[in-house]
């Protein structure tokens, strides 16, 4: 198995033509975003459950479906503060998306950090795949391996109690470069991943049932991993 060291590694251009700082959130509205929910197709008088609140970028949790980036990243530092503004739940922070409702009709080609309350850093393969290390004792027998429906999807993270009570900010960041991905939570490294089957892609949020509150979505390009290991 390919082990994952860190090295610095020659960054290739952003395809969106990236600046070397930039927030995806400006605090008004969504502009460079796009919704995707598959319900408000068949009812176009439903509400986007995706909204702008005292500043706050605010999933409402239902519908269920996506805020999809209209741009595509590669090579990054994604930093992220959220918070269940309400109750624990569950909610995600998708990357590498390509394919929309590929999977379920819901969920685009992606990997998934999930931000669930308990399983912050999570990895789920939604039509896309990465390795770990330990990777039968994180993810179940290799025979139930998969991408797609009830295969075994989910890849656990690595450490407990790295998320705060509800009502308090985290900070998740993950940083992606060449088939690689390292998610943080509150400063603790939470997973690590290689081979992964896509470098880039665009980014997602979900509405997944949950009420998550963000007041920053920061992407800054990089060409080397912020630690070594």
């Amino acid at each position: 198995m390919k082990k994952l060291i860190i090295v610095s590694l020659v960054a290739m251009a952003c395809l969106s033509g990236l600046a070397e700082t930039q927030a995806l959130f400006n605090g008004n509205n969504l502009q460079g975003w796009h919704v995707d929910v598959p319900k408000m197709d068949k009812d176009p008088n439903l509400k986007s459950p995706f909204i702008v609140r005292d500043g706050l970028l605010v999933s409402l949790g239902n519908p269920k479906g996506h805020l999809i980036s209209d741009a595509v990243y590669q090579n990054y530092r994604l930093e992220v503060e959220y918070r269940f503004s309400a109750k624990p739940g569950n909610c995600g922070v998708l990357v590498h998306a390509s394919t929309p409702r590929a999977l379920y009709g819901m969920f685009p080609q992606s990997i998934e950090v999930q931000m669930m309350h308990q399983n912050a850093g999570d990895f789920w393969c939604i039509e896309e795949d990465i390795s770990v290390t330990n990777m039968v004792a994180r993810r179940g027998p290799k025979e139930k391996w998969g991408v797609s429906g009830k295969k075994a999807r989910r890849i656990k993270n690595l450490t407990e109690n790295s998320e705060k009570p509800a009502g308090e900010w985290n900070t998740m960041v993950i940083e992606c470069l060449g088939d690689a991905i390292m998610v943080w939570v509150n400063g603790d490294l939470v997973n690590q991943g290689f081979d992964c089957t896509v470098a880039k892609g665009q980014l997602a949020l979900q509405a997944e049932g949950s009420e998550v509150e963000f007041r920053k979505l920061q992407l800054t390009s990089i060409t080397a991993f912020s630690v070594r290991l």
